[in-house]
């Protein structure tokens, strides 16, 4: 068998596989080029504003970048080649770019589910019973988003009580010493990496204490890695201290993605200065957090396919209306994620109320800390204390539910990745890619009236996408 050669008759040279690593994109050199285009921007903290999008007309069509080459905008720097040679060469580079873009740009718009994983279903740990009735907790009167809490959970504004600071103070003895000040409180533990489903008092699973994929090797491979980003990242991050004090507490968090709501005329982009947009590139960059995204992705897609249906269907939509945003993993459902570096990440109570109210939010805990004494999930209104070591992954309902953490032990740290979608780009994709408004004002008398009727029934419809046992085994 004679060897491979190439159109000139040589033959090729032996091929050997080079790793490629992170390193080729690093959080320093992203920074310091970053400075070098730009030392006089201001890179106190992010905008919370965002990029608006241009205004699009309800009837207009689709964009053709959605199924078609985008054009190729020419530059002052592009010099016109000179021979035919030169030509070919340059048409050729830039029909590769051009498919290049075109190929990146169906991959954000035809979001393909994951496979289904049957044996998930049949292998996972005991169910978790509460008797939360999900369908009775309140949300927003349009039933899009959540209600904006006050930092208290029903049992804390009962007793009158509130934290003293800007860390959670609650310790597992408040709830499970012999005189404890928080009863009826239910400790539920880390069985492994197996996914333990969490049931409301009708049976639906509205909570994942999901775990780690059964892959001896996640720790070292994924874990730590992400680790080492994280806290790359928070040295060369750009945050004021007084953003670092927020209402959830005191750590520095980083958002990525697209939005609408909290007074955005239309979704855009979440916008960064530049030091952190290079921090967040890297880190969306690293194979670690594009493997935890995916892996969140895989536990919504398996264990609410009908509500993982329901997003997939409409955030399709939306990508193919607005080619020119992007989700912050290609892997991943979700519109929008934030990295929260610590080095000290534990919760205030709160309700991340401008998420779908009937969306899943996914937390990724991080670092090293002792997960049986303290980083534990607390849901207050189901009454569960979730231990939630390392590497591990809990789904939940994150604008409806109430939810705190239990403070680390000294010298420990904690870090925590989550991905979520704002209600707001649900209710603007069915309002017809407009804001509430101009919606309202579009609509007859009749049609007002059952708009309205579909706001109060929105909520229990959505929580009524969650699965029950039996419909996923019936799905097997």
């Amino acid at each position: 068998m004679t060897s491979p050669q190439t159109r000139s008759g040589r033959a090729f040279s032996p091929w050997e596989a080079v790793p490629i690593t992170t390193e080729l994109f690093t959080i320093s050199t992203a920074v310091s080029d970053a400075l070098d285009h730009s030392e006089d921007e201001d890179l106190a903290e992010p905008d919370d504003a965002t990029h608006p999008v241009p205004p699009v007309a309800i009837d207009a069509p689709v964009s053709a970048a959605a199924t078609d080459t985008p054009a190729i905008v020419a530059t002052d720097a592009a010099v016109a080649p000179t021979t035919r040679t030169a030509r070919d060469k340059a048409g050729s580079k830039a029909r590769r770019r051009a498919a290049r873009q075109a190929l990146q740009v169906k991959n954000y718009v035809d979001l393909q589910p994951p496979a289904r994983r049957p044996e998930h279903i049949k292998q996972a740990a005991p169910a978790v019973k509460t008797k939360l009735h999900l369908k009775k907790q309140r949300v927003a009167s349009t039933g899009w988003i959540g209600l904006r809490d006050s930092g208290q959970s029903t049992q804390e504004e009962a007793a009158g009580f509130e934290e003293p600071g800007w860390t959670p103070s609650h310790t597992l003895p408040d709830f499970f010493a012999k005189k404890p000040k928080w009863r009826g409180f239910k400790l539920v533990k880390y069985l492994g990496p197996r996914t333990r489903p969490i049931l409301d008092a009708t049976g639906r699973i509205f909570g994942l204490q999901g775990g780690h994929p059964d892959d001896p090797n996640w720790m070292a491979e994924v874990h730590d890695p992400a680790v080492e980003a994280m806290e790359a990242a928070r040295s060369q991050c750009k945050v004021s201290e007084a953003r670092t004090f927020h209402r959830r507490g005191n750590f520095a968090p980083l958002t990525a993605g697209d939005s609408y709501g909290g007074g955005q005329m239309e979704p855009g982009a979440l916008v960064n200065g530049v030091i952190n947009a290079a921090v967040l590139a890297s880190l969306m960059s690293n194979i670690a957090f594009i493997r935890l995204a995916g892996f969140a992705t895989g536990l919504f897609a398996n264990w609410a396919p009908n509500l993982y249906s329901y997003y997939l269907v409409r955030i399709r939509r939306f990508y193919k209306r607005y080619t020119h945003l992007r989700r912050p993993f290609l892997n991943s459902i979700w519109s929008a994620c934030t990295f929260n570096l610590g080095p000290r990440t534990c919760c205030l109570g709160h309700r991340d109320h401008g998420n779908l109210a009937f969306g899943w939010c996914a937390i990724t805990a991080l670092g090293n800390y002792d997960y049986t004494k303290g980083g534990h999930l607390i849901l207050w209104d189901c009454k569960l204390i979730l231990e939630f070591p390392p590497g591990t992954t809990i789904l939940i309902p994150s604008a409806a539910i109430f939810h705190s953490n239990i403070p680390i032990g000294p010298g420990e740290r904690r870090y925590s990745f989550t991905q979520y979608t704002a209600g707001g780009i649900f209710r603007w994709i069915e309002h017809g890619f407009r804001c509430e408004e101009d919606y309202f004002n579009s609509l007859s008398p009749e049609e007002r009236s059952r708009e309205r009727a579909e706001q109060r029934a929105r909520w229990t419809e959505g929580a009524g996408l969650f699965s029950t046992m039996d419909e996923l085994k019936s799905f097997t």
